[in-house]
C-alpha cells in the first residue's frame, strides 16, 4: 500500500530537518542523502530537489553558508535576515561617510553614477550590517565585485606563483615568468581586482 503524501511541503520539510540539527555544521553531501532518504521513508516518493531547497533557505538567510558546500541553521540568526540588510537611514550614513562617490573609482552622484551601498564581507559568508562593513560602490564597480571576485584566487596564484619562480632553478624560468607577467598585465589592463596589488619589476 502506496504511503499517504504528508501535509507538509518539502520545502517546510527541510526547514525543519535542519532545525532538528541547529548549530551544527553540515556538508551539503550529509544533509541531501539524510533528507531525501528520510522523505522517501516518510511519503514513498522521490525529493524533487533537495539542492536547490538548501540553496533557497541559505538565500533567504535560514541557513548560513560556512564554507563552500558547508551549512549551518543557528536560531538567533535565522528569523533575522534584516540584521545582514542595511536600513535606508544606514545605507545614507555610509554614503555620506564615502563622500556620496565610489570608493573604487571616485565617481559619483555629481558625475551622474547611480550609487549603492555594497556589503565589504559579503551576506553569504555571514557578513553583517554594521556601517564598518559598508562601502560605496557605483553601479559598474558593485556589478564588477559580484560577477568578477571569484577571479581574485587566480590573480593570487599567479602573484605567488611568480615570486616562487624568481628564485627557482626552472629551465624554462624565462619563458613562465613571462607568462605569469603577461597574464598579471591583463587584470591591470582591464582594472580587474584592483585591490590586489602586483608591481611590475621587470
Amino acid at each position: 500500500m502506496a504511503k499517504k503524501i504528508p501535509s507538509i511541503s518539502q520545502h517546510e520539510f527541510v526547514k525543519r530537518w535542519f532545525v532538528e540539527n541547529a548549530n551544527r555544521d553540515i556538508s551539503h553531501n550529509e544533509s541531501k542523502k539524510s533528507l531525501e532518504g528520510k522523505w522517501l521513508k516518510l511519503t514513498g516518493r522521490r525529493f524533487e530537489d533537495a539542492d536547490r531547497a538548501i540553496r533557497k533557505l541559505n538565500g533567504s538567510g535560514f541557513l548560513i553558508k560556512v564554507k563552500k558546500g558547508v551549512y549551518r541553521h543557528d536560531p538567533r540568526l535565522a528569523h533575522h535576515r534584516n540584521l545582514q540588510d542595511f536600513s535606508e537611514a544606514d545605507k545614507e550614513i555610509i554614503k555620506k561617510r564615502d563622500g556620496y562617490k565610489c570608493v573604487v573609482c571616485g565617481l559619483g552622484l555629481k558625475d551622474g553614477r547611480e550609487l549603492h551601498v555594497d556589503h565589504i564581507k559579503p551576506k553569504n559568508l555571514n557578513g553583517t550590517n554594521e556601517i564598518s562593513n559598508g562601502q560605496t560602490l557605483c553601479a559598474q564597480h558593485n556589478f564588477q565585485k559580484k560577477q568578477l571576485s571569484q577571479t581574485e584566487t587566480g590573480k593570487k596564484m599567479f602573484i605567488l606563483l611568480l615570486q616562487k619562480l624568481k628564485n627557482s632553478d626552472d629551465p624554462l624560468k624565462e619563458r613562465h615568468v613571462a607568462f605569469c607577467k603577461d597574464i598579471l598585465s591583463v587584470f591591470q589592463k582591464y582594472d580587474i581586482n584592483g585591490h590586489i596589488v602586483w608591481a611590475d619589476e621587470n
